[in-house]
């Protein structure tokens, strides 16, 4: 029996407990490391697909809200590092909001940390054995996503780092503040935000938090 060494990168570490009972039941399926920042997965992935390493990892489980370093930016150094390393996103956020996003970043899948066990289950199988696992949910995101590449507006419109400050931005962050857990200068953040404010249509961060109120809704 092939047996999939796994990573779980969750800040969380009652979300990580959760994530290691659930994947006890597949016997397959084998948790050999966690970390709770963006920086300290890199380190660990680094550590085990070394050349001393004695054993290395089929998939990585990375959370997007990480402390440290955003988890869509250590989506982007894993596959720049390590590009035949499957990710697997988890995620509270729903996936019509953020599936497509780290799909076109390289991520092999995308899971909503709600999922029921099987379907986890299933999602490690497929993405440790190098498939890609989309759900329903996912291939509608997709679906509409490509039928909208002619004609961007809106979230779509934003590059990964306009909608990272974009995110900062709609959750109360000050351009200083932004700047620093993004590590950017100030007047690049200011940069950003004009971007953003022009790709959403807002005039101000008043008009730009309505607008993050009405296109993060909760799935149904």
């Amino acid at each position: 029996m092939k047996i999939f060494n796994i990573l779980i990168g969750d800040d969380h570490r009652i979300v990580r407990e959760g994530i290691k009972q659930v994947l006890a039941d597949a016997p397959d399926i084998k948790v050999v490391a966690e970390a709770e920042t963006g920086p300290a997965i890199l380190e660990s992935v680094d550590a085990l697909q070394g050349p001393n390493s004695v054993q290395g990892l089929q998939a990585v489980l990375l959370d997007i809200a990480l402390p440290g370093r955003d988890g869509m930016d250590v989506l982007q150094a894993l596959r720049k590092n390590w590009p035949q390393l499957p990710v697997l996103m988890l995620s509270t956020y729903p996936e019509k909001q953020y599936a497509v996003r780290c799909i076109k970043l390289g991520a092999s899948g995308y899971l909503n940390k709600s999922a029921n066990p099987d379907d986890m289950i299933a999602a490690v199988r497929k993405v440790a054995s190098g498939g890609m696992y989309v759900s329903s949910t996912t291939a509608e995101a997709l679906a509409s996503a490509m039928a909208q590449t002619s004609g961007k507006q809106g979230l779509d419109a934003l590059s990964h780092r306009e909608y990272q400050v974009y995110r900062l931005l709609t959750a109360g962050k000050s351009v200083s503040e932004i700047g620093a857990q993004l590590a950017l200068a100030g007047n690049t953040v200011s940069t950003y935000r004009a971007r953003i404010l022009d790709k959403t249509g807002a005039r101000n961060d008043v008009e730009l938090a309505l607008f993050a109120q009405q296109h993060t809704k909760p799935e149904n």
